[in-house]
Formats: C-alpha cells, sequence, structure tokens
C-alpha cells in the first residue's frame, strides 16, 4: 500500500491457532501482529509470490533542526 498504510481486517482464528501464534510472537519479541503478517509474507514466499519489502516504520522523536 502506498505511504505505508495498513489494512485493517478482522480475522477470526481457532483458539489453539491463537495461542501458538502468540507464544511464537512472544519468542521473537514481537507484537502478534507484527507475527502473523510475517508468517503471511513467509507462506506467500514458499508459494513464489514475489512481495516488495515492507517499509520500516519511523520511530522515535523527529530530528531537532537547527
Amino acid at each position: 500500500m502506498p505511504g505505508g498504510e495498513r489494512k485493517a481486517y478482522p480475522l477470526r482464528v481457532d483458539p489453539d491457532l491463537w495461542s501458538a501464534v502468540e507464544r511464537c510472537a512472544a519468542a521473537d519479541l514481537r507484537s502478534v501482529n507484527s507475527q502473523v503478517e510475517c508468517l503471511l509474507r513467509e507462506a506467500l514466499k514458499a508459494r513464489g509470490v514475489k512481495l516488495d519489502p515492507p517499509v520500516p516504520v519511523k520511530r522515535g522523536r523527529p530530528k531537532k533542526e537547527d
């Protein structure tokens, strides 16, 4: 999506699957949302679907102007 916009999507998931994703996210020090996105990218890559790399989110304070 242009400009780093994110698409919100409600997702119904089996509770056991959700627990497994939560554990993986905690082990990788990620949010569950980030983990789901990573797993989707890995699955698409395994199927041969090429995607542009994700746009990094700017973090921290803005640089001071002189």
